[in-house]
């Protein structure tokens, strides 16, 4: 129990600090240099679910997730950390957030929590309707779907 508590209260304060993008691995994860030095730090956008790498849309998402963060000065917020050891992020150039670019430009879906359509889910309507990017397929497979029928992108 107390192990719990002391997650939920690790999830509370944010780090923030200023940083560029050094390799984009996918439509939602990134590596990013601090601007304040250290050790170069994998990133996972918070709030949505960007196409495998391997699945159709992936290498999309990927290049237009480098475009919006090449060369840019990113402000970046992590409150939580996946499984994985990623930092959850939200992160921002300028006043535009990445996430709801990714998701309003059809690249990601806005991630789903039980009966929550997630953070984005106003972005993602907007791209179904307009049938940008992955939403342009009929019926579009999200990434948890296709890592559960294919398993992952990358060889262990």
């Amino acid at each position: 129990m107390l192990g719990l508590l002391l997650g939920m209260v690790q999830g509370v304060a944010a780090e923030v600090f200023t940083a560029r993008a050094t390799l984009v691995s996918d439509g939602d994860t990134l590596w990013v240099q601090p601007a304040d030095g250290g050790p170069t730090r994998k990133l996972r956008l918070q709030g949505l679910d960007a196409p495998e790498i391997c699945q159709s849309g992936g290498e999309a998402a990927r290049a237009a997730l480098g475009a919006l963060v090449a060369t840019k000065t990113l402000k970046v917020e992590v409150r939580y950390y996946d499984n994985y050891g990623r930092g959850l992020a939200k992160i921002r150039v300028g006043q535009e957030d990445v996430g709801s670019l990714m998701v309003a430009a059809g690249y990601a879906w806005s991630s789903r929590w039980r009966r929550s359509l997630g953070p984005y889910a106003s972005e993602e309507g907007t791209a179904r309707r307009a049938r940008r990017g992955i939403f342009s397929a009929t019926e579009p497979e999200q990434p948890r779907d296709f890592r559960q029928r294919h398993g992952s992108c990358y060889p262990p």
